[in-house]
């Protein structure tokens, strides 16, 4: 069974993000929608909607499944047994960045390949820190997010 890990902090999940998602189940059996969580820092959302929101949002794909884990990406990787990450890139920028990361995550574990895709042109201005802004003033945010989920 070929696994892949889509790591994030989904703070919230946006529209960008179930793109990823849905573009990348033909390419693998099972993905792990996985929320990383940091101890020193708290999320605008806390994590049990995060993952109630995912799990929606997925609620008609039986080969997407949703976790939290601590720690590095690689380790919970080879945890549940996943030999692919998923990372999606909107800019340059975000190429550069995940570039780095994948070349120290292979150095970390040779076993875990990553994936990238570039994210579908109507959602590259979306955020997570965008739609978190927008919602902490008061505006709407049912554009940037799944329709299956509600934010109040």
């Amino acid at each position: 069974m070929k696994t892949a890990v889509f790591p994030g902090s989904f703070d919230p999940i946006t529209l960008g993000h179930e793109s990823i998602v849905r573009r990348a189940l033909p390419l693998f059996d099972h993905i792990i929608v996985a929320i990383g969580v940091n101890q020193d820092k708290a999320g605008y959302f806390p994590l049990g909607k995060r993952l109630e929101w995912i799990k929606a949002v997925f609620s008609d794909c039986p080969s997407v499944s949703v976790e939290s884990y601590n720690g590095l990406t690689v380790d919970f990787c080879k945890k549940m047994n996943a030999s692919h990450l998923i990372r999606g890139l909107r800019t340059s920028a975000d190429f550069e960045f995940e570039r780095s990361v994948a070349h120290v995550n292979s150095r970390l574990s040779q076993s875990v390949e990553t994936v990238f895709l570039l994210t579908q042109p109507e959602y590259v201005m979306i955020t997570s820190s965008i739609v978190r802004e927008v919602h902490k003033y008061g505006g709407d945010i049912s554009q940037f997010i799944p329709r299956s989920i509600r934010i109040d």
